[in-house]
């Protein structure tokens, strides 16, 4: 059993632990972002869970123009300490800089994954379970709202089904497809 035999198991654990936090830390902005509803319960377990990290750290990064900059600069903190304990765990050696620029697609891409799924699960629970009051449903509706409102003027109901969701989605797939490896590419090239 070589080296590799405990470092992909430790590797998968630190992708999953950070990836979940900075999952939070983000749902947390978007939410403040989207003006979704704050007394929800599980805006309030979202809140509950980053408050302990975030409230010292907005002492020291205030907000601006009603974005909580202190949950952005959080997720990229802490993304980059991810990526520098699995560089240092595969052998890549400590590269600070490589990885400050490679959080900033990885932030990107789980941020546009985000309304994604939620899209994707608001559109099944409409299937699955219409008409019914849903902390979780309506937490959803609020948060993609501002994603599906511009696409449902332009694509209305066609029969009673509304295909906004889809178009939606196509939507973000094309952006994060056009978005991502350019992002990707100019953080490499800033490296050289």
């Amino acid at each position: 059993m070589g080296g590799g035999y405990l470092t992909n198991p430790l590797v998968f654990l630190i992708q999953v632990l950070f990836e979940a936090y900075i999952l939070v830390i983000l749902l947390r902005f978007f939410l403040q972002l989207t003006r979704s509803d704050f007394y929800n319960p599980l805006s309030q377990f979202i809140v509950r869970v980053t408050s302990p990290v975030l409230i010292p750290l907005r002492r020291v990064i205030p907000g601006a123009g009603g974005m909580d900059i202190a949950a952005l600069v959080l997720a990229w903190i802490l993304k980059a300490l991810e990526l520098l304990i699995i560089a240092a765990l595969s052998g890549a050696g400590f590269v600070p800089g490589l990885a400050l620029l490679g959080a900033i697609p990885g932030l990107v891409e789980l941020s546009i994954n985000i309304f994604l799924y939620a899209i994707i699960i608001q559109a099944i629970l409409s299937w699955v379970n219409p008409g019914t009051y849903n902390p979780a449903a309506a937490l959803l509706y609020s948060f993609t709202a501002p994603i599906l409102r511009p696409v449902q003027r332009f694509i209305p109901p066609i029969g009673g089904l509304d295909l906004s969701p889809m178009a939606a989605i196509i939507g973000l797939i094309l952006l994060k497809m056009l978005l991502i490896p350019p992002l990707q590419q100019l953080a490499a090239a800033l490296l050289r």
